[in-house]
């Protein structure tokens, strides 16, 4: 399958890492040749020195024959161009990136006058998964994920203590026929392995057939756990910091956002409505307490510097703040992060790929998925007999660490599997996947040769 990226930035790279070693040949096109230099030197893929909206370097190429276009340059316009040029040259699928909230209100009108398939907005993409943990209180407890016989819950340690201390083989001998997929653990999801305990504190995901979750579920369900947020505060005033406050002052939060840029200052203060912004410097600890930092029901940092985001939210925590959430865009971070207790900390160049991918790879083989926490990801995928995972025993896999197959559904039987299960043609297997894994998870779904 031929696709094509135009713009070599930090997403369109992630999304070729990740179609890389699956039935993909890729081809970036970009105007900066010594970024496409070094990628190419990195990745298995064809570069091209040019300008993507130049018609005569999409024919060039045969745009004809590719099945899909992703224009991901640093603007707007020319990402819409671009994709609307590409669809109209015969390109069968084409996806832009479309970052200014000026569109935001008219994606629909966009797609449909120049016939774009499908927009990713990276911000508004974090935007919700922010949303949906603070205002909706947005949990598998309340039972969003079922497939045929198959089904996950969640639900805190507290619920269930007799888990903590345990590692995964201890748990199977106390819940027999269920499979712990994942652990959130101080704002950080990870995919549990034998060694692996559970930790006071933590929330647990387990899968299994559909009547034994239900079981553990009405044991663990919290009833009536839902949010009571009133005061919110976000630090940047950026795309995300925008959209977020303007969703949360219609769900009836009073929002403090807090910009260092007084031109920026004014823009958010004329286009939101209900929303007190702050023209401040975010690490102004002293003026964060003025206004009432230790009142606060949630505390969000999304600045575009990880470094601060991050002290910031350990600084909310400390406080005794009971949401912080923090956008980090850099993998360095991981092991720091699960130290400081943050709630959640979302990467939004990951939740980008994400849709993109599942964008690119629904329409062959996915046939649901679902985000979790903004950080991993259940993908139901029917397997076809040129996917080189049949018939061989999944220790011999070669499963990367950040997936894990969860289950299988084979007939009218759900299976958990274990290390000499075989997957076979038509299984609808259950994956759980890191988003920085989903690269991988392409290579173990890729054809046979």
């Amino acid at each position: 399958m031929n696709v094509v990226i135009v713009g070599a930035g930090k997403l369109g790279t992630c999304v070729a890492e990740a179609l890389i070693g699956g039935d993909y040949s890729i081809t970036i096109i970009d105007k900066n040749a010594n970024v496409l230099q070094k990628l190419s030197q990195q990745l298995d893929v064809m570069t091209i020195n040019d300008d993507g909206r130049r018609l005569s370097v999409l024919k060039n190429i045969g745009i004809e024959s590719f099945e899909y276009l992703l224009a991901v340059t640093s603007s707007d316009e020319t990402n819409m161009i671009i994709a609307s040029f590409a669809k109209k040259l015969g390109c069968h699928h084409v996806i832009a990136r479309v970052r200014d909230p000026e569109h935001m209100n008219q994606f629909d009108f966009i797609k449909e006058a120049m016939d774009i398939d499908h927009i990713v907005n990276p911000d508004m993409s974090i935007t919700v998964e922010i949303y949906k943990y603070l205002a909706e209180k947005y949990t598998l407890s309340n039972g969003i994920f079922k497939s045929g016989g198959i089904a996950m819950t969640e639900f805190p340690t507290r619920r269930f203590p007799a888990l903590v201390g345990l590692t995964m083989p201890d748990i199977h001998e106390v819940l027999p026929d269920v499979l712990i997929a994942a652990l959130s653990r101080n704002g950080k999801v990870i995919v549990p392995h034998g060694d692996d305990e559970v930790k006071e504190g933590d929330f647990i995901y387990a899968i299994g057939a559909k009547d034994r979750i239900s079981e553990i579920h009405k044991k663990t369900h919290e009833h009536g756990k839902y949010t009571n947020i009133h005061k919110v505060m976000i630090i940047g005033g950026g795309k995300t910091g925008f959209y977020l406050a303007d969703r949360l002052q219609e769900f009836g939060a009073s929002v403090k956002l807090v910009e260092r840029d007084m031109e920026r200052c004014h823009y958010l203060s004329t286009n939101l409505k209900n929303v007190m912004v702050l023209h401040s410097d975010g690490t102004d600890i002293s003026l964060l307490e003025e206004e009432n930092l230790d009142d606060m029901d949630a505390f969000v940092t999304a600045t575009g510097y990880d470094e601060e985001n991050l002290l910031l939210a350990l600084t909310a925590k400390q406080h005794g703040i009971a949401d912080v959430i923090s956008k980090v865009s850099h993998e360095n971070y991981k092991d720091l992060i699960e130290q400081m207790g943050v709630d959640m900390v979302l990467n939004p160049l990951d939740i980008s790929t994400s849709n993109i991918l599942r964008y690119i790879q629904g329409s062959k083989r996915i046939l649901s998925s679902l985000l979790i926490q903004g950080q991993a990801e259940i993908l139901e995928v029917i397997a076809t007999s040129r996917m080189s995972m049949l018939g061989v025993p999944i220790h011999e896999l070669e499963l990367p660490k950040d997936v894990l197959i969860a289950a299988i559904h084979r007939g009218g039987k759900v299976i958990i599997p274990d290390g000499n299960t075989t997957i076979e043609q038509n299984d609808r297997v259950t994956f759980f996947s890191l988003l920085s894994g989903l690269g991988e998870l392409e290579k173990l779904m890729k054809a046979k040769k």
